[in-house]
C-alpha cells in the first residue's frame, strides 16, 4: 500500500514538473545561448590579447615620460623657487604626532616673503604627479598597497592614520606628498633653463620603487632623475644626499648605473641602517653622532674634492636635509645654523662655478627651527651671488 502511494506521487509529480521544466526552457534558452556567446568572445579576446605583442617596460617607461603634463612651461618673470599650499599636511593635529614639522614648507615661502626676497606671484607651483607619472618608477603593487591605509600610517609613522578611511588619507596625507613629487620633478628642467632649482618641499629619500618608509611614500628624487634622462637629454647625474639619514630609496633605485653618482653623508648610527643599499652608495662618507660644525665642514670639502675629481655630471640633485643641526631629535648631528648655511653655499658653489645645473630639496628636519634656517641659507645664497632672484643684488 505504501509502495502504491509513493509510486502515484511521483508519477503527479512528474506530471506537474514537465509543464515547468518546458517554461524554464523557453526562458533560459537564451540566457544560456547569450553566455556562451560571450565566453568565446572573452577567449578570443584572451587569446587575441595574448599573442599580441607586449610592451616593454623601457618603451612604457619611455611613453610615460613623454606624455606626462609635469613639465609646465615657467614664464621668465617667474623664480624657479617651486612651491604649493597644498604641500603642507593638516589634519584635526594627528599630524604632530610625527616630529617632522609638517607645517615647514609653508613657513620658509612665509619667511622669503615676509623679508623681501619673493613675491607670492613669482613662486612656482607645479602640478600634482599622476598615477601615470608615479609608474615610471614605482611597482603597481607598490602604488595599490598606498590605498591601505593601515600601509600609509606604517610609511609616514603615525599610527592614528592606520583607522582613517582611506580616501580621507589620500587627501590630506599623499595628495600633498604628489604635489611635492611633482615640484621636485619640474625642478630638474627649471634647472636646466636657469642654472638652479629650489623645490621647497620633496627629498624623499627613503622611498625606492617598491618600498616606502620614514615618512617618504613616493621616489621624487629618482622620478626626477629618469624624467631628466629622458625629456632633457641627460646622461649623468650626481646625487649629493647631506641629509643626517642614509639616503637608501635613490641608492636602491640607481644599484650599479653608472649614469648615476651618489655621494651621501650621513650618520650610520641611526635609521634606515640599511646594509644592501650601502653597498650601492658611490662615495660614502659618515659622521658619527656628536659631530660638530667645525669637523662636519672639513669633512664636506674634502668629499666636493673628491667628488669633482671622480664623476663630470649634467645635473646635480642636492637632497638638502636640516636635520643635523644640533638638537635635532632624530640627526644625531652638532651642527649650528650657520654651518647649514655654509653647507649649502660650499654645494651651490660646487655646482655654480662649473656650470652644473643644480636641483635642490629640503628633505628632512625635525625642530621648528628648520623652517627659519632653510629661508636664511636661501637668503645667503642670493646674496652671495648663487642663485638669482629679480630685485635681489648681490651684497
Amino acid at each position: 500500500m505504501n509502495i502504491r502511494v509513493i509510486a502515484k506521487t511521483t508519477e503527479s509529480t512528474r506530471n506537474i514538473c514537465k509543464p515547468m521544466l518546458y517554461l524554464f526552457l523557453t526562458f533560459a534558452t537564451p540566457f544560456i545561448f547569450y553566455r556562451s556567446i560571450c565566453s568565446l568572445a572573452m577567449f578570443w579576446f584572451s587569446s587575441s590579447s595574448s599573442s599580441a605583442p607586449k610592451i616593454d617596460a623601457a618603451t612604457l617607461r619611455l611613453q610615460r615620460i613623454n606624455s606626462s603634463k609635469l613639465y609646465l612651461h615657467v614664464i621668465p618673470s617667474k623664480v624657479p623657487i617651486i612651491y604649493s599650499s597644498y604641500y603642507d599636511i593638516s589634519f584635526l593635529g594627528i599630524e604632530k604626532l610625527h616630529p617632522f614639522d609638517s607645517s615647514k614648507w609653508g613657513r620658509i615661502r612665509g619667511f622669503l616673503i615676509s623679508e623681501g626676497y619673493l613675491d607670492k606671484n613669482s613662486i612656482v607651483e607645479p602640478l600634482e604627479a599622476s598615477t601615470n607619472d608615479l609608474l615610471v618608477v614605482h611597482t603597481e603593487a607598490y602604488l595599490n598597497s598606498l590605498k591601505n591605509s593601515v600601509n600609509v600610517a606604517m610609511i609616514a609613522e603615525v599610527p592614528p592614520i592606520s583607522i582613517l578611511p582611506n580616501w580621507l588619507v589620500q587627501m590630506k596625507v599623499l595628495y600633498p606628498f604628489r604635489r611635492q613629487v611633482g615640484g621636485t620633478i619640474l625642478a630638474a628642467k627649471l634647472a636646466t633653463e636657469r642654472g638652479w632649482a629650489i623645490n621647497i618641499g620633496g627629498g624623499f629619500h627613503h622611498c625606492c620603487s617598491g618600498r616606502g618608509g620614514g615618512f617618504c611614500a613616493y621616489a621624487d628624487i629618482s622620478l626626477c632623475i629618469h624624467f631628466a634622462f629622458v625629456r632633457l637629454k641627460i646622461s649623468r647625474v650626481m646625487i649629493i644626499d647631506l641629509d643626517a639619514h642614509q639616503g637608501n630609496g635613490h641608492e636602491m633605485d640607481f644599484a650599479n648605473d653608472g649614469r648615476v653618482y651618489i655621494m651621501d653623508m650621513y650618520n650610520p648610527e641611526i635609521y634606515p641602517f640599511d646594509m644592501t643599499a650601502r653597498s650601492y652608495i658611490t662615495q660614502k662618507v659618515e659622521v658619527v653622532t656628536g659631530t660638530t660644525t667645525d669637523e662636519y665642514l672639513k669633512e664636506l670639502d674634502k668629499a666636493l674634492q673628491v667628488a669633482r675629481g671622480n664623476f663630470a655630471p649634467e645635473l646635480v640633485v642636492y637632497n638638502a636635509g636640516t636635520d643635523i643641526l644640533d638638537g635635532d631629535p632624530l640627526g644625531g648631528l652638532k651642527i649650528s645654523p650657520d654651518g647649514v648655511v655654509q653647507r649649502d653655499e660650499k654645494v651651490f658653489r660646487f655646482a655654480r662655478e662649473r656650470n652644473i645645473p643644480l636641483v635642490m630639496v629640503t628633505s628632512g628636519g625635525y625642530m621648528k627651527t628648520s623652517a627659519r634656517v632653510i629661508a636664511d641659507s636661501i637668503i645667503n645664497l642670493s646674496n652671495k651671488g648663487l642663485i638669482d632672484i629679480p630685485g635681489r643684488g648681490r651684497r
